[in-house]
């Protein structure tokens, strides 16, 4: 089932105009949203990220759209499909009508959940081994910090990196600063330093991310730091990983010839996978 605009239709029904906003222009957001034993977790936070990507854009947001509301709808439409563990895709798209210039700036919903075996992050130990992805830039600035659906960056690295043999690819800006990873935000691990660029950067205001500064923040072995990364401290790192909120927390073991630790990863795993377990 498929939840289009508060409605269960079956999947093979829901169509969507060959006009339709999110298509034409990639005027539309959506939100990767993981249901832990029927719990929406770190909710609040997707729900203002939302919010706050949807005021950025100019939509106009209905006044029904209450976190209670939404909640509602996501569970619903897990519930429609008898999962207990889910990956939720919540997209808003503008309504159809103009050119570039919208006639109607009011939005329309989906809701797709597909199944997630594992109910807590894994953290699998495995060959993760990672490259620069040089052909295009992400700019620095707001809009490069929304979910939208303009990922041409993202499909070009993950070509380039299927192409090539590596596990992901990392994106820079126009500073020629690491930004983020193509499914992810980046942290990096220097002695008792954890750098992760900033958002001014042009990286993902992304839900995880957030978690672990709260978490990192608490620590006293570390230091945290929201600053920009050269590609020449890669190399220098002790470790580098990679956050989302389907994963967690991915440990990347090989950039060119440095291959990396995963201790302090495995640690920040543990810690998230509590807090996900309270939020």
């Amino acid at each position: 089932m498929v939840n289009f605009n508060g409605n269960l239709i079956p999947q093979e029904e829901a169509k969507l105009s060959i006009t339709n906003r999110g298509y034409s222009y990639g005027d539309s957001l959506f939100e990767t949203i993981r249901v832990l034993n029927g719990k929406v977790i770190f909710w609040e936070d997707h729900y203002f990220r939302l919010m706050s990507s949807m005021r950025i854009l100019r939509m106009d947001i209905p006044m029904a759209f209450s976190p209670e509301y939404l909640e509602t709808q996501i569970k619903e439409t897990v519930q429609s499909k008898s999962l207990t563990n889910a990956r939720v895709k919540l997209q808003v798209h503008r309504k159809e009508g103009g050119l570039y210039s919208p006639k109607d700036r009011g939005i329309e919903f989906i809701i797709m959940a597909t199944e997630l075996k594992e109910p807590f992050y894994m953290g699998k130990d495995q060959a993760y081994e990672i490259e620069l992805f040089k052909d295009h830039y992400l700019t620095s600035g707001l809009l490069s910090s929304i979910k939208s659906n303009n990922k041409l960056i993202n499909i070009l690295g993950s070509i380039y990196a299927e192409e090539n043999d590596y596990a992901n690819c990392l994106l820079i800006n126009e500073n020629k600063s690491v930004v983020e990873a193509l499914n992810g935000n980046l942290f990096l691990v220097k002695g008792n330093v954890i750098k992760t660029p900033p958002i001014s950067d042009g990286c993902l205001n992304g839900v995880t991310r957030k978690q672990l500064i709260n978490i990192i923040g608490k620590l006293e072995d570390y230091t945290l730091e929201e600053a920009s990364i050269s590609p020449f401290e890669l190399q220098k790192a002790d470790e580098l990983f990679i956050t989302n909120v389907i994963v967690g927390v991915q440990s990347i073991t090989k950039y060119r010839k440095k291959e990396f630790e995963n201790t302090t990863a495995k640690s920040l795993l543990g810690k998230l996978n509590a807090h996900a377990r309270l939020s």
